[in-house]
């Protein structure tokens, strides 16, 4: 680990071509992300996920996706189900609170199923921002709540859930993305919320999760931090916020750097990110020449960031005995009830 580069980059398309081996064995990231144009079939997922390791000479690298459920899933049928969005595990848990726990740990629980089936590491889930009214609907029904106690609690459930199949939760998006009035895809956006409004939701159910071994930042501007800068590349949200009001000291990486919410060429962004004192940046959308720049402006993975990568990595344990089929007959049974 110590001779992995602190980014973790994605790949063009469904195998590893020549030149991407290449440079991946030159650059050595630290770990990887795949997304839904990587993805045909259960042979060539879990080929390309091997392909990836062998590049780096590291069994071990970490293999990252976005399978939350509902919009935001890499994998679909006939490879993994369709699953309900967020917000319908939140509706369960308004009717039956304690239904909609098991109904949120029961969904990770099954996702963890075909994630680890197929070798990978992590799932950026769950989703722990906090929607306002007249916010944008980039987060919507990704949500589990407009209630941060029933966020938090619905997010403890499903990360719970991750873990005890063998693959590690991603918290995102960290201090909270919930009250944005755009899509970071698009456009930098800018929330004037005071401090206080900020502790009591958007920051509530992050600190409650404060334990879980690793987050993801949001690409948003709180101009009661820092009126200039992202908290992404924002020391004081990391510092002030992140680190020190939430309390999270896991391994912190970047929401994706070729976001248009960020500005700069990529290797200024890389370099930015991991000076605000993000551990890793992740650029996803496997283009060579962004991650080029993005190597050229990041280093090796050293000090507390190395040593949060080894931690986080550590939380990671074997699957416990649940049965898959008797798993997934009652969620589908606990979901019913928001029907």
């Amino acid at each position: 680990m110590s001779e992995s580069k602190a980014m973790i980059l994605g790949v063009a398309g469904q195998q590893l071509s020549p030149d991407e081996a290449a440079f991946f064995r030159n650059e050595r990231p630290w770990g990887f992300i795949l997304f839904a144009r990587n993805i045909a079939e259960s042979g060539q997922v879990s080929d390309l996920i091997a392909a990836l390791r062998d590049s780096v000479d590291r069994p071990e690298a970490p293999v990252f996706v976005d399978q939350e459920g509902g919009r935001v899933q890499r994998l679909r049928p006939p490879i993994a189900p369709n699953y309900p969005a967020a917000a319908t595990l939140g509706e369960v848990y308004r009717s039956d609170p304690e239904a909609g726990l098991r109904a949120a740990w029961l969904m990770a629980r099954l996702i963890a199923f075909d994630l680890a089936r197929l070798g990978f590491s992590a799932d950026c889930l769950p989703v722990l921002d906090v929607p306002v009214a007249g916010a944008h609907d980039v987060i919507g029904n990704r949500a589990y709540s407009d209630d941060p106690q029933a966020v938090a609690a619905l997010g403890r459930a499903a990360a719970d859930g991750l873990m005890a199949g063998g693959i590690l939760p991603v918290m995102k998006h960290v201090p909270g993305h919930g009250r944005a009035g755009a899509d970071s895809h698009q456009t930098l956006p800018r929330v004037d919320a005071s401090l206080e409004e900020l502790r009591s939701r958007d920051f509530a159910p992050f600190r409650a999760l404060a334990h879980l071994p690793m987050a993801m930042t949001a690409h948003v501007v709180y101009t009661a931090i820092d009126p200039e800068n992202p908290s992404t590349t924002s020391a004081p949200v990391i510092e002030e916020i992140v680190r020190g009001e939430i309390g999270f000291d896991g391994l912190l990486i970047s929401d994706d750097v070729s976001m248009k919410a960020l500005s700069g060429d990529y290797s200024a962004r890389a370099a930015a990110i991991l000076a605000a004192g993000c551990d890793l940046v992740l650029h996803c959308n496997g283009s060579m020449d962004e991650m080029r720049a993005v190597a050229k402006g990041t280093p090796e993975l050293s000090g507390k960031s190395l040593a949060r990568a080894a931690q986080a990595l550590s939380a990671r344990h074997a699957a416990d005995t649940t049965e898959e089929e008797v798993a997934r007959a009652t969620f589908e049974r606990l979901v019913a009830i928001a029907a």
